[in-house]
């Protein structure tokens, strides 16, 4: 059961750019889109959270962290994806995304956390040969340069907000990391639509757009997290996040099925290329902490 809590989970956040685009398809906005996801995530987390009593005895500091890590780490990252999600097209955005497990690696080397490798840098230059392949290969399809810088620094925020949690909020238990974290996101977008004056575009959402909006929230966030929990909790990090690797496989086929967006034979290769090496990076050894990060906002497992 553990496995197959972390597939679906997997599965559940491999469709958050699919339901993402076709929110897009109905005329939702990114600042609306980013908006209702975050309020309806945390509407939804922070009842359970409570009711589990995981936020009980969370110091106060832990607390304020955890929120800052929402308001601005979380934020930027979603702010950033779903703004490149709106330019170019979904595969390349999450091979982009995902060269993330590559840079917490290489972050934690730097930072002087973890220890270099022979197998880390053939990791580290098969990602990058990887990322070398998509990019040249997109020919096809929509691409744009800004779509792409975006994705790219969605992958550095995402990396940086990793690597902060990983070290800040070891006493916040999961759940309730994620629950503040949704939160404190959803009080930044919140407060962007009150600045700008956008929240009339709430009111011209169609009935199909909201429909969604609440299959974003409630099944590419909320029970993408519980899932990759439940299935955290029965088989541990290394095989968690070896699972993991089903969800951009899961977005590229979505994406041309519901889309029609298909890569390039170079492209493909070089998908491929990276996901080998994030395979590499977290496949488990004896001697390593590892890091495993998702989608959903947690640090010290995600």
């Amino acid at each position: 059961m553990g496995a197959l809590y972390c597939l679906l989970s997997a599965a559940a956040f491999g469709v958050i750019a699919i339901f993402g685009k076709l929110s897009y398809d109905e005329g939702v906005s990114v600042e609306s889109l980013l908006l209702v996801r975050f309020g309806l995530a945390a509407l939804v987390l922070l009842p359970i959270a409570m009711a589990r009593g995981v936020l009980r005895g969370v110091p106060r500091r832990a607390v304020l962290v955890s929120l800052g890590m929402g308001i601005i780490g979380y934020a930027a990252q979603a702010g950033l994806y779903f703004s490149a999600l709106a330019r170019i097209d979904a595969s390349l955005v999450t091979l982009l995304l995902y060269l993330y497990p590559m840079l917490v690696m290489l972050g934690a080397i730097l930072l002087g956390r973890e220890r270099a490798s022979r197998r880390r840098t053939w990791a580290l230059g098969l990602a990058l040969a990887g990322i070398v392949l998509v990019l040249s290969g997109a020919t096809s399809g929509r691409f744009t340069v800004t779509g792409a810088l975006l994705a790219a620094g969605a992958a550095v925020v995402y990396t940086a907000y990793i690597l902060v949690g990983d070290r800040t909020t070891t006493d916040v238990p999961p759940l309730a990391l994620a629950a503040l974290v949704c939160t404190g996101a959803f009080g930044t977008f919140l407060a962007a639509t009150l600045i700008r004056g956008t929240a009339s575009q709430l009111a011209a959402i169609t009935g199909r757009g909201w429909l969604w909006l609440a299959a974003l929230a409630l099944v590419s966030t909320v029970a993408a997290i519980l899932l990759f929990f439940a299935g955290l909790a029965r088989v541990g990090p290394s095989v968690a996040s070896i699972l993991s690797i089903l969800e951009p496989v899961i977005t590229v086929t979505s994406a041309a099925l519901v889309f029609g967006e298909h890569l390039s034979p170079l492209q493909c290769l070089g998908g491929a290329v990276v996901l080998s090496a994030v395979l590499i990076v977290q496949w488990p050894t004896t001697n390593r902490t590892q890091v495993v990060a998702k989608e959903a906002p947690v640090a010290v497992s995600l």
